[in-house]
């Protein structure tokens, strides 16, 4: 067996985003919380006890962890591979799949002009 540690993706190395299970607001570690006095890159974990959900008030353990949000989803060493798309996010990998198929059914569409 090896004694290496699990390599972790990009994604799963970024800070997770929580959802509030009432209401559906999110905490972003990368904005903080302006309301309660949290400054932006403020973990999760770091919250304190009594910070509640700025938008319903429900406490800290009624947020469910729903990961990170723009981060790359491979790993560091393979972002150079592949045309620099490795470096997408999957936002912007799904613009890139579905312009790119709206553009070329406008294209063919376009076609019936020519007749």
């Amino acid at each position: 067996m090896s004694d290496r540690p699990k390599e972790l993706t990009l994604a799963e190395q970024a800070p997770a985003n929580h959802e509030c299970r009432a209401c559906g607001y999110v905490y972003e570690p990368k904005k903080g919380d302006g309301k309660g006095n949290i400054p932006s890159g403020t973990p999760f974990e770091e919250l304190p006890v009594s910070w509640r959900c700025p938008v319903c008030g429900v406490p800290k353990s009624q947020f469910v962890n729903v990961g990170a949000v723009d981060a790359p989803s491979g790993f560091a060493d393979n972002l150079n591979y592949g045309f620099g798309v490795n470096r997408l996010t999957p936002g912007q990998k799904n613009l890139l799949i579905f312009g790119a198929l709206a553009l070329a059914f406008l294209f063919f569409l376009s076609l019936y002009g020519l007749s």
